[in-house]
């Protein structure tokens, strides 16, 4: 079992949609003045338009990354591997399974169900990721960003930060461009955003794409949860 490392700035919040459940907030720590990009690639492809002006910009961000997305996606990460130095990958899970044991589905989704199914989705996507990247994730978010109680504990005693956020961009994805470049554009320091970027087929990537654009130009310094939040020594 590896070490717990505490993240003290992420707020559980109670979910309006399942009363007993929690959706983790997290802001970067008091005084930091950047802004924090992550990434969900749950399934499917990659959105070529969003990991193109990442690396066209030299915009540094964190992908939580699946291992079915992985398995279908060889070649990305590859291009994420030859960008290190940008790209801080993390877990998303192994088949994008919400960790939620109260209740059957959320958001439309299959649960876990039970801690032991909690437990297969978060170490088998660990091992995903540390088998293409060489590098063990420190970070979980899981299907739906919503947790249930038991889960929370038990992510933490595996010893995994959970990946909350302060901004949801693009709301799975599902929003138009416009407005998700407007949402972007309008983060401030300390922010941590959300979005996804495995859905080429939908408008939303272009709004992602742009808003990071918008944000560059303003001189926004952006930075990875790993810088953030370095894992303590000794």
């Amino acid at each position: 079992m590896r070490s717990l490392f505490l993240v003290p700035l992420v707020v559980l919040a109670t979910s309006p949609a399942l009363a007993g459940d929690i959706e983790p907030r997290l802001k970067l720590p008091a005084g930091d003045r950047s802004v924090a990009l992550t990434f969900d690639a749950c399934s499917g492809a990659v959105d070529n338009r969003i990991l193109d002006e990442l690396i066209a910009d030299r915009v540094p961000a964190t992908l939580f990354v699946t291992h079915r997305w992985l398995k279908r996606n060889a070649a990305t990460a590859a291009l994420l591997l030859a960008h290190a130095d940008l790209f801080e990958i993390e877990n998303h899970g192994e088949n994008h399974v919400p960790a939620i044991t109260d209740a059957p589905t959320v958001f439309g989704l299959p649960t876990a169900g039970s801690l032991p199914a909690v437990s297969q989705e978060v170490l088998g996507g660990a091992a995903a990721v540390t088998a293409t990247f060489g590098r063990a994730p420190v970070w979980y978010r899981d299907a739906s960003a919503r947790y249930s109680r038991d889960a929370v504990e038990l992510i933490g005693n595996l010893g995994y930060r959970i990946a909350g956020y302060s901004l949801n961009a693009d709301v799975g994805a599902s929003l138009p461009a416009a407005t998700v470049s407007k949402r972007i554009a309008a983060a401030k320091p300390g922010d941590v955003i959300i979005a996804h970027i495995n859905h080429p087929e939908r408008p939303a990537g272009d709004g992602v794409a742009e808003g990071i654009r918008a944000l560059v130009a303003k001189g926004t310094h952006f930075e990875r949860l790993d810088a953030a939040f370095p894992v303590p020594t000794g």
